[in-house]
């Protein structure tokens, strides 16, 4: 938890706002409303909250600045709901009286599960709005009178140029995430929404983030605003209460390696209690990495952009229910999810830069419990090593050696002027052996049991000793028994010692990847025979190693 709070006025200077410590001394909420707080479990408001909430009831303008998983919804939902109850407003012809915009579906609908959760018991109703489901639907919803309308910038607008939703009773208006959505390219239609709304009204802007173009659009929207900052969001850092690992693998390991990682976890068992998101970059890799673990026996789904809705919940409800135990995702997923279980976050392949590995991370540890994070990062990756080690140190992590190397052999001893710090040095060669450290002994008390920082010592689900010796990149030290010799010599064999080939250099003598596949080095082409298809390592007939070229030419 972040203990550095700042408010400040509309003066923009540092000021000694009102703080709520608990729930009991909140005068405007009704008792049915800390009947739910008690029903929940919730002991008491989280620092957002504790500072937004006065500011809210009393109809401040509001910026509140703080990362994902930190109570949020809440923060911006209960003023409007207390108020218009307080008011008796009713909805009519004239729309609703709270608005709330979202980057996501995934988003919009968890808003709307929390609004309808926490707004019954005050009588709110709450329709969301967002494109991939039937417009029929959602229009039933509304016209059948809503208080609160949580939606998706593109949808909503589709909607009031139809002229079928109208937003002329709005008094309160929430964006959420708004870094986000500017990011998605939702300007636009968000100006276009702004017109649409009254001029008279309560506004309250949640980001995660305080870049020059969300500090823009705040200040055109907001009338002297109140600013609360949960700790330095000038700089990305991530949840304290997340434990984060780097595994150095080979290219052509990261299978196995995840497989490893989720038997490690016991995940790959359908009787687990835990859950994992598994994050990828792209739809294709997605889609692959969850149908290869699905043939593993994992119980496991996915999520990315090319899902049509109904796939898409039937996923996130899986994972939520149990039925699932892994959910591999593109970064449509990244904010706003809140996943009860999610115990272990995996970046299969890593973020594109610092904001999005903090917000991917940001899936576990939520609500105060404890999470682990665990990324995947391949010596073609070593530019992105820089920006996960200043987010790691930022919330004083252990960073591992094999990390370190990673990041000195892309130049990242200096930092660079992109988001994820790249140095213009040149890249060091040093393929040197790094000896296997035995991390393994007593399991960590983590969010499954088990699992001691990441390295040693038994399951995610049921804790247990075991554990691996320096797991991570084959070239950077030996597993423990069954995987010695050429496994952790970058000269030797890639799979077992028997089988030759090159990790990364030139025409293996026979052999090559795994045992008896095929020649052809990784960075060389032209094996003896053989070669590999694209990602599953099915034998493609005779020249052409499998490399980075296939009979001579690059793919």
């Amino acid at each position: 938890m972040d203990d550095e709070v700042t408010v400040y006025g509309p003066d923009e200077r540092p000021t000694n706002p009102q703080k709520f410590a608990t729930f009991e001394e909140i005068r405007e909420f009704p008792r049915e409303l800390q009947a739910e707080f008690r029903k929940a479990g919730f002991p008491g408001p989280s620092q957002i909250q504790s500072y937004t909430w006065p500011l809210g009831l009393g109809g401040k303008d509001v910026i509140g600045i703080a990362a994902t998983g930190s109570g949020k919804t809440l923060a911006f939902l209960l003023p409007a709901f207390v108020e218009m109850a307080n008011t008796g407003f009713r909805p009519g012809n004239s729309g609703p009286g709270l608005l709330v915009m979202s980057p996501t579906r995934e988003l919009v609908q968890q808003t709307e599960i929390e609004a309808n959760r926490f707004g019954r018991c005050l009588g709110m109703r709450s329709v969301a709005m967002y494109g991939g489901a039937p417009k029929r639907d959602q229009m039933s919803q509304y016209r059948m009178g809503c208080h609160c309308i949580v939606a998706c910038p593109g949808r909503l607008n589709d909607f009031l140029e139809g002229g079928q939703v109208h937003l002329d009773a709005v008094m309160k208006l929430v964006l959420d995430e708004a870094d986000r959505m500017l990011d998605m390219g939702f300007e636009p239609q968000i100006r276009k929404i702004l017109q649409r709304v009254p001029r008279r009204r309560h506004t309250l802007f949640f980001t995660a983030t305080w870049p020059r173009e969300v500090r823009k659009l705040a200040s055109e929207i907001l009338h002297n605003p109140y600013k609360v900052m949960i700790g330095n969001r000038d700089v990305l850092k991530g949840n304290q209460d997340i434990i984060q690992t780097v595994r150095v693998v080979g290219e052509y390991d990261k299978n196995r390696a995840m497989t490893d990682l989720l038997h490690e976890a016991g995940l790959m068992r359908s009787d687990s209690h835990g859950k994992a998101l598994v994050f990828a970059n792209t739809k294709r890799m997605c889609e692959q990495l969850s149908q290869s673990l699905y043939r593993s026996g994992c119980p496991c789904s996915s999520i990315h952009g090319d899902k049509d809705q109904i796939q898409r919940d039937e996923a996130l409800n899986g994972l939520k229910n149990g039925r699932i135990k892994v959910l591999v995702a593109t970064d449509v997923a990244a904010r706003g999810l809140d996943i009860k279980g999610v115990g272990l976050v995996v970046n299969f392949d890593p973020a594109n830069n610092t904001e999005d590995y903090v917000h991917r991370i940001g899936r576990t540890g939520r609500a105060g419990a404890k999470g682990y994070a665990i990324t995947f990062l391949t010596r073609g990756d070593a530019s992105k090593a820089r920006g996960i080690i200043e987010v790691m140190e930022r919330t004083k992590q252990e960073i591992p050696r094999e990390l370190q190397d990673l990041c000195r052999s892309a130049g990242g001893g200096a930092r660079g002027n992109d988001r994820w710090g790249r140095g213009k040095g040149g890249r060091d060669r040093d393929r040197s052996r790094s000896r296997g450290k035995d991390r393994g002994g007593k399991s960590g008390a983590g969010a499954f049991g088990g699992y001691d920082r990441g390295f040693g010592g038994g399951s995610f689900d049921r804790g247990g000793g075991g554990g691996y010796n320096n797991i991570g990149h084959p070239a950077l030290g030996g597993r423990s028994a069954g995987y010695a010799g050429g496994f952790g010599d970058p000269s030797g064999g890639f799979g077992s010692p028997a089988c030759g080939g090159a990790a990364y250099g030139g025409p293996p003598p026979g052999g090559g990847y795994g045992c008896g596949m095929g020649g052809g080095s990784f960075r060389g082409g032209g094996g003896i025979s053989g070669g590999f298809s694209d990602v599953n390592h099915i034998p493609l007939g005779k020249g052409g190693g499998r490399s980075r070229s296939r009979d001579g030419r690059r793919y």
